[in-house]
């Protein structure tokens, strides 16, 4: 397989990198420190097009692949992971479950809503106690005529509060069945569907995360994306694409990171030449180096399989699993090239060692890519 990046692709990364520098970089410590959901900022970006990167023209997005839409993820999370984390959720979560599960008609009605970030979409599936055992969800939709009474919870949800319509995965079955899973859209604003709390996070702090709580919540059938009982298997194939997001992320930060660690061992003297100059520092760069351009690799593969509409869930969990492991390793080792200085909040080192973290644990940890990868491989 032969990956060369198109003019188009081109095009897109110095956009990006343009945006990134000028709006983001800026305010992006501001956001940290307070844990504030810059909104103002993702309609800025819905207006760029990269709030739908890969919806169709013909429902307001841009249309475009899974190589421009790496590309996107990863040179914002060069600047900040928060940023990065947000834009993939929304991309590829809420907006991807419609594009790829969705009637005609929702597809028309919420897709170019979300494509320019007029609705900030969030995605419901993790529930307090369940974990990654989805299976065994608490939330319930009973049927009630034309409409659907949900009761229950979500937590770990990006956009939670702030979001305008979540697509959430619901159990209408007996526990364990996977097709006694529904997934169903519901707005902001519909009774008895709210947000809850807060979760004050280690990294990522810009990218907002709180419970979905439902109490007595109507929902008409018109809502369910798809047949009764289909929610778990849409979910697992949005994953697959999730994979994918959570690599460009993982691969920004570490790209992020050695960037900072390259420019400071060049600038930084010791003995009277650049700590870059001696072998421990040199060697630690080029291992974070290799690492980097093994894990994009990985991640476009994965992303030539799904333009090409192939399977692809060995390589989206290899491209995930790596990305995030090595994302780890090279935030850890730019902050020991930093020394005392990477440990404070002068540089940004600090703030990509806290975000990269997420990368392994968000969207299935690592151990789970690893039992994905070894249940195909076994087949």
């Amino acid at each position: 397989m032969l990956i060369k990046e198109n003019e188009n692709s081109k095009m897109v990364r110095q956009m990006v990198k343009d945006f990134a520098e000028k709006e983001i970089r800026p305010k992006m410590m501001e956001w940290d420190e307070a844990q504030i959901f810059p909104i103002e900022l993702f309609k800025k970006l819905g207006n760029l097009g990269l709030m739908g990167v890969i919806v169709p023209q013909e429902y307001g997005g841009s249309g475009m692949g899974y190589y421009e839409y790496i590309t996107v993820v990863s040179e914002i999370s060069k600047v900040c992971g928060s940023i990065g984390l947000s834009v993939a959720a929304h991309n590829s979560l809420c907006t991807g479950h419609i594009l790829y599960h969705g009637s005609e008609e929702q597809k028309r009605k919420y897709l170019p809503k979300l494509a320019t970030a007029e609705f900030i979409g969030a995605w419901g599936l993790t529930e307090t106690g369940t974990g990654s055992d989805a299976g065994g969800m608490a939330t319930t939709a009973t049927r009630d005529g034309d409409f659907y009474v949900i009761n229950g919870s979500k937590n770990f949800i990006t956009h939670a509060i702030s979001g305008d319509v979540a697509v959430v995965i619901v159990r209408t079955g007996e526990k364990g069945d996977s097709h006694g899973m529904s997934a169903f859209i519901i707005e902001k604003g519909t009774p008895g569907f709210m947000s809850g709390k807060k979760e004050n996070k280690l990294g990522m702090r810009a990218s907002e995360t709180a419970e979905l709580i439902f109490n007595n919540c109507r929902v008409h059938k018109d809502q369910l994306i798809g047949k009764e009982g289909d929610g778990f298997i849409q979910a697992m194939k949005i994953l697959d694409g999730g994979r994918i997001s959570i690599g460009a992320l993982g691969l920004g930060i570490a790209q992020g990171a050695f960037d900072a660690a390259v420019k400071y061992s060049k600038e930084r003297e010791q003995f009277g030449k650049p700590i870059s100059q001696f072998q421990g520092i040199a060697f630690k760069l080029a291992d974070m180096a290799t690492k980097i351009k093994a894990a994009e690799l990985l991640l476009l593969e994965a992303g030539y399989k799904k333009n090409e509409h192939l399977k692809m869930t060995v390589e989206g969990a290899m491209a995930k699993y790596y990305t995030s492991e090595i994302a780890v390793q090279v935030a850890t080792e730019a902050v020991q090239i930093f020394g005392g200085y990477g440990y404070t909040k002068d540089f940004p080192v600090e703030k990509f060692y806290r975000d990269a973290k997420l990368c392994t644990i968000g969207e299935g940890t690592s151990e789970i890519q690893k039992l994905v990868i070894s249940r195909e491989i076994l087949k």
